[in-house]
């Protein structure tokens, strides 16, 4: 695939309304693609959610070549699909299915990232399947004593936090349970791989800032800074990128985020990777400089400015 911004293609989400634009959470950044002369394809996201990868694709001219992913989260496995779909139509997917994977999933980037995030344990689930008491105890003892973050490959709850999210005592099995049970219930059909704990740290906010920073890599190196998209404000502080730009490196997948926060005693930890297909943008991020980073081979790390824009 060239990478110029002329010959750059990028699959965007359809709108379940009008199959014939982006969907509107993606709109503006689609917009901005087609401003920088790359070209938009359109996946039908819930064709392809329900395994009817034909249907998904059908929008996709044939010879597409590779083409970047930019939507909603796909399971890995729908993921692998839709890479075969579009090989079977002259294309392909940017990000490999074992890539995405890697990026996606906590297990496959954990022991990469070992000594930067919290220390974690998983159990592979099917969804609606809470595992027993006794196994969530063993799995919690593999973490320091204390509290714990509960969640799946992928996502947590954290808007459920004390129902669903956060176990204050990983010593005390019922409430362990309790608490795995109703993620568990909560994820419902959308449980992805299985049950995670993370230990627990207390993280601290600077003032006026995010109090979580994502960084997108591309090739391995940083090239855009936000606030996280869940961050009431644009502006980051600037964290320590060079303990995780090996880390990075050495995942070895294309397109990744990272989300950091300030622990209590200053120390900068990585609190999720990410693909950076299905990373979301903090609404006011520079949509410009995020294109870049699919439309140029090399582009300069940009972090926004206190006025929340991005520098030239």
């Amino acid at each position: 695939m060239s990478t110029t911004a002329a010959t750059t293609t990028v699959l965007y989400c359809s709108d379940p309304l009008n199959e014939r634009r982006a969907d509107a959470h993606f709109a503006a950044e689609a917009r901005q693609l087609r401003a920088a002369e790359g070209t938009v394809v359109l996946l039908d996201h819930d064709a392809l959610l329900a395994g009817d990868t034909e249907r998904a694709v059908a929008r996709v001219p044939g010879g597409a070549g590779a083409v970047w992913y930019r939507g909603w989260m796909i399971p890995v496995d729908r993921y692998a699909e839709l890479d075969a779909a579009l090989r079977r139509r002259g294309g392909a997917l940017a990000v490999t299915p074992d890539a995405y994977r890697r990026a996606h999933e906590l297990p496959g980037w954990y022991e990469t990232f070992a000594g930067l995030t919290p220390v974690s344990g998983w159990l592979p689930t099917a969804p609606g399947v809470v595992p027993d008491p006794e196994v969530l105890a063993a799995l919690a003892a593999g973490l320091p004593p204390g509290a714990a973050i509960v969640k799946d490959y992928v996502k947590s709850r954290k808007h459920e936090w004390d129902e669903a999210c956060y176990v204050p005592d990983l010593a005390d099995a019922a409430a362990l349970h309790r608490v795995v049970a109703r993620f568990v219930a909560l994820q419902g059909g959308f449980l992805a791989g299985g049950v995670v704990l993370r230990a627990f740290e207390h993280f601290v906010a600077q003032r006026a800032a995010a109090a979580e920073v994502r960084v997108w890599w591309r090739d391995g190196a940083p090239r855009l800074v936000t606030a996280h998209p869940d961050s009431p404000v644009a502006e980051v502080p600037a964290p320590d990128l060079e303990p995780v730009r090996a880390a990075v490196e050495a995942l070895g997948c294309p397109f990744v985020t990272t989300d950091l926060a300030l622990r209590a005693d200053g120390v900068w930890r990585v609190v999720e990777v990410g693909d950076g297909q299905v990373s979301d943008l903090h609404r006011e991020a520079d949509q410009a400089a995020f294109i870049g980073l699919l439309t140029a081979d090399q582009a300069p790390l940009r972090t926004p400015s206190p006025s929340g824009t991005t520098p030239a």
